[in-house]
């Protein structure tokens, strides 16, 4: 099985300009290598048929992505609307500015395979295209933020994969990020 990094993963996992809350310590050509020469610890079902996760032991110096909210950090609390891309709708989002999150102990890399990532206008020349990366402390996934779920939902079109809203896994997910944020 082949894995290709998109266009899409290289810019958001791999930003040019110094993102803190990026991949770190390695390249994308680099990470790109280690995943494909490193059998995942386990593989774990994604929210669609074509969505799958492989759960790798931190490599890099990547830090947590998720931070609990706390009365002793919630006034680091930042928003704003922002667009993953230049083709999609801005939405409202939440993170953390001045918070140092634990070195994460695993990487969970997200991957699509061929056949979603050509419906998105995103084709590789692999098997499975990488589209995210979690960090996390536990081998386990952290819940898609409401609004991806939103937008997913909203089809292709709108920067999403066109999976029906699922109720309870959305109330699942407004639970974690009520007490949750990422970091920058």
């Amino acid at each position: 099985m082949k894995i290709a990094l998109t266009p899409f993963a290289r810019t958001r996992l791999f930003p040019r300009s110094e993102r803190r809350n990026a991949i770190v310590g390695t390249d994308p050509e680099s990470f790109e290598r280690h995943i494909n020469a490193h059998a995942p610890l386990a593989v774990l079902d994604g929210y669609a048929p074509f969505c799958k996760l492989h759960v790798h032991r931190n490599w890099t110096t990547t830090r947590c992505a998720a931070v609990e909210i706390t009365p002793d950090n919630q006034h680091l609390l930042r928003s704003g609307y922002e667009a993953r891309t230049r083709d999609e709708l801005a939405v409202l989002n939440r993170w953390f500015e001045g918070v140092e999150p634990p070195l994460a102990n695993y990487l969970l890399v997200i991957l699509y395979d061929r056949e979603q990532l050509a419906r998105e206008g995103e084709a590789v020349d692999a098997d499975w295209g990488v589209v995210g990366c979690l960090a996390t402390m536990e081998p386990k996934e952290t819940p898609l933020a409401p609004i991806t779920m939103m937008r997913n939902a909203l089809g292709v079109e709108e920067g999403g994969s066109g999976v029906p809203l699922d109720r309870d896994a959305y109330q699942r997910s407004v639970e974690f990020w009520a007490v949750h944020a990422t970091w920058r």
